[in-house]
């Protein structure tokens, strides 16, 4: 993919554990993190548990949109071949 592999996301932080899987409003990937919505360290977690959901390295996961809020896009780039199948298999979990 040219330009990577763009979907948006809706963060829950603050939560109990790390956990991605479910749709918000059924256009977006729940992904809840531990950290708090402080100092950019809910955008970290968010990359940190994505990559490991997506099975790359953490600097190929960035937030290209709606840095600030809890709806956000997410590009991963370079995007693994399986990156559609993969975000389909985790909005239907949950």
């Amino acid at each position: 993919m040219a330009d990577g592999f763009r979907f948006a996301v809706r963060v829950k932080p603050g939560a109990r554990r790390d956990a991605v899987g479910g749709r918000w409003d059924e256009r977006a990937l729940v992904v809840a993190v531990a950290a708090p919505a402080v100092e950019g360290k809910a955008n970290e977690a968010v990359r940190r548990v994505l990559a490991k959901a997506f099975g790359v390295r953490r600097q190929d996961v960035s937030v290209v949109a709606g840095e600030r809020g809890r709806d956000k896009v997410v590009r991963v780039d370079p995007a693994p071949a399986d990156a559609l199948t993969t975000l389909e298999r985790l909005l239907d979990a949950g």
